[in-house]
Order: C-alpha cells, then sequence, then structure tokens
C-alpha cells in the first residue's frame, strides 16, 4: 500500500543551508514535494562539510539528518546568467524558499518583488536570522545567541549553576517548521487568487514567541520564571526528575489527579492528606520537604521498578542518554527509525517523520548528491546539453 503524499505535484525551489530551512522543506519533500535544493556550485550547502562523520568527502551523514527526499542542483544566484535560469525554473514551481541573512534574498532576485512578473503566484518563504525589515537584517545569527537572547538559556539548568542551552538547536527547528506552516498557508491562498506573497519567519520571533506562558506572566504579572532544580515545573509539583536507586526518570503529577495516583502507587497514601501536601498550593509552598520525601522513597528500588508501578497510570518516563533513548524497543514499535539506501552505504539508518497520513508514516529516500539532479531539471526546463556543458564551463552552474 503506497503512502498517501498530498504534496504531489508542487515545485518548492529552496536556496537552503545548514539547519533552519532544511529541516523545513524536509517535511514538504517527506509529503511529496518537488523540492530542489539550489547549492553553489563549489562546496554546496554549507552541511554537507559538516563533521565528524562522513559518507564520503564533503558528504556528511549531518546533511542527511536535513535534506531526505530532496533533489539537488548547483547555480550561482549571484551571477546574472544564474538568476536567469532560476526564473526559467521559477516559472513552474509554486514556492521559492531560502534561509539566507535577512539582506540577501533581495540582493540576489529571491524575494516576491524580484520574482512576481516571472510568476505572480509564487510564495517566496524567508527564514532569516533576525527578519528582512530592520538593522539587524546584515547581521548573522545562529539558534544558540536566540536561545541566549529570548531568554532560554537563563530558563535552563540548575537554579546555583550557569545558565545552559539546549542540548539541541530546538530554535533552528521551530523556525524551519513555522516557515513551512506560513508558505502551506500563502500556498493555499494563492491557489484560490493567483496571487503569491513573501512569507517571513526570523529565529528571535520564532525563539521569543516558544517563551509562550512564562512571557505572559512577565508582561502582565512583572512575574519573573527562574530556574528551578531537577528541572521542575515552575508551577505544578511535584513534576520533576527523581533519583531512583539505579537511575534519573521523570515524574509529572502535572494536574491534580495525579497526586492521589503518585502517592497511592508508591505505597504513600498518607502523603495524600498530608496537610503539607493536600493541596496544589501546599504542595508548591513545600516543593523542597516533598522533594526530600520522595528522594528517600524512589531511592528504594530501580528505575524499571517504578516504572512498572506508574506507567500507564500517571505520567513518567525513564531519563535516557541518546544512545539509550535511539535503541528504545518502542521506537521500532512506533516506526521511529526507518533505513534506507545512500550511494555510499547500502544501508543508512535515518529517523522516520513524526507525521503518519492513514496511519503509515511518511517515506524516506536518501539526501541528494551536490548537484545530482542538476542536468535533468535543467533538461526538463528546455536546455539543452550545450547549453548545460557551457553553464558548467563557466561556473554558473
Amino acid at each position: 500500500m503506497s503512502v498517501k503524499q498530498p504534496l504531489k505535484g508542487y515545485r518548492v525551489l529552496s536556496a537552503e543551508q545548514y539547519g533552519a530551512g532544511p529541516y523545513g522543506t524536509m517535511f514538504l519533500a517527506q509529503l511529496g514535494a518537488e523540492v530542489i535544493k539550489i547549492e553553489p556550485p563549489k562546496g554546496g550547502d554549507t552541511a554537507r562539510h559538516v563533521g565528524p562523520h562522513w559518507l564520503r568527502e564533503a558528504e556528511s551523514l549531518y546533511f542527511q539528518t536535513f535534506n531526505l527526499n530532496k533533489k539537488s542542483i548547483t547555480l550561482d544566484l549571484r551571477s546574472e546568467k544564474g538568476r536567469e535560469i532560476l526564473h526559467r525554473l521559477v516559472q513552474d514551481a509554486h514556492v521559492v524558499a531560502n534561509n539566507l541573512r535577512g539582506d540577501v534574498p533581495a540582493k540576489i532576485g529571491l524575494d516576491y518583488r524580484s520574482l512576481k512578473a516571472v510568476n505572480p503566484a509564487i510564495i517566496c518563504a524567508h527564514c532569516s536570522a533576525y527578519g528582512r525589515d530592520n538593522e539587524r537584517a546584515k547581521w548573522p545569527g545562529y539558534d544558540y545567541l536566540m536561545q541566549a537572547e529570548a531568554g532560554f538559556c537563563s530558563l535552563t539548568g540548575e537554579p546555583d549553576g550557569p545558565p545552559v542551552r539546549f542540548g539541541l538547536s530546538m530554535v533552528d527547528f521551530m523556525s524551519g517548521t513555522q516557515m513551512v506552516v506560513g508558505l502551506l498557508a500563502a500556498l493555499l491562498d494563492a491557489q484560490r487568487t493567483g496571487e503569491g506573497c513573501d512569507v517571513d519567519v526570523d529565529l528571535l520571533s520564532a525563539a521569543v514567541h516558544q517563551t509562550s506562558y512564562p512571557a505572559i506572566w512577565y508582561m502582565n504579572e512583572s512575574d519573573v520564571t527562574g530556574r528551578v532544580p531537577r528541572g521542575a515545573h515552575p508551577s505544578a509539583t511535584p513534576s520533576q526528575m527523581f533519583k531512583a536507586r539505579d537511575g534519573w526518570m521523570f515524574v509529572m503529577a502535572q494536574i491534580p489527579k495525579f497526586w492521589p495516583v503518585l502517592a497511592q502507587k508508591i505505597g504513600h497514601q498518607e502523603l495524600i492528606a498530608d496537610p503539607r501536601f493536600d493541596t496544589p498550593a501546599n504542595r508548591l509552598q513545600n516543593r523542597a520537604e516533598l522533594t526530600e520525601i520522595l528522594d528517600g522513597i524512589f531511592a528504594q528500588h530501580p528505575v524499571a521498578h517504578w516504572l512498572e508501578l506508574l506507567q500507564g497510570h500517571m505520567p513518567v518516563a525513564p531519563i535516557y542518554d541518546l544512545d539509550q533513548a535511539l535503541d528504545n524497543p518502542w521506537l521500532d514499535t512506533i516506526g521511529m527509525r526507518d533505513t534506507i539506501s545512500h550511494a555510499d552505504r547500502v544501508e543508512l539508518d535515518v529517523l522516520s517523520s513524526p507525521i503518519k497520513l492513514d496511519g503509515q508514516r511518511l517515506p524516506n529516500r536518501a539526501g541528494p548528491l551536490l548537484g545530482e539532479d542538476s542536468d535533468a531539471v535543467l533538461s526538463e526546463a528546455g536546455y539543452s546539453k550545450t547549453d548545460i556543458a557551457s553553464f558548467r564551463k563557466s561556473g554558473i552552474v
């Protein structure tokens, strides 16, 4: 049974690099869109050169993370001829995406103003560091800087320790995904009206938006959320990490109904009506005392014992190292690991898409070699073999 891919027939051209933009457009490719990466002829996407693990020289495993299901052409967009070729391709495209520095798209003609005469329905999606319409447009910027400036680092870690960034580039991933949400909405509108537009997401705005309820608390009540020991929730307790005999777990009596479940399951029903812990407000006020009591209880048995008692009855999970997380048999049960074939590795293990359609996860194929599809895409656009050879000789392709 083939997997439904609702974006088949749509063409996305993407001048993308590194993480944020490619992460977002990969969802489009997995959903069936023809996503064509436009890469510089010399070196291609920076992600191809990120170690430490390689499939071949200048073909990194890192690159595969963000570029499954895509095609690759090389094209010098800073040259007049390169932009001419771009315009030929845009005629039959639906989206032009990029995650370049904010001042670059207008310079090289990737914005709607530059392309609407070529294709009035084209959607131009931009994922920049700080936006395209302000004095920071020329600033380079990366995920870690956004975590710092948006307050993420100050919210992460132990109260008496230094600020801590997320272990993963979550701002990149959120920004790329939000760019795709915006461009899909604009694409729907363009299908109705025949008129495209620019769609903009910048990393800092995406990061600030993710401060969510602590932001609303501060803006309305001047309440500055700080770090809480054990990664605890700022207002619900017990909802934090606890140390069992042989490791850590996260236990979440996140809403009031789970508190009596927890107390009963661990064999300490007396805690339910204890006046120090009988209401959410009292548990929060006496968080340190409750943590000490629960530490003493959980330390008596290994993590597996507590999971056996609690899983399925209330929210609880083991705290795994990355290898344990990826070797978790549950990932095989739900199909979150996939094996595909690459030119340099017959069996290449990758993560499956988190999206299911009609109960099936979206298909994967290996990310493209640099310029792998240049000849085919340019031929389809009407260029002859002689033309393409000339482009290549002059460094345009």
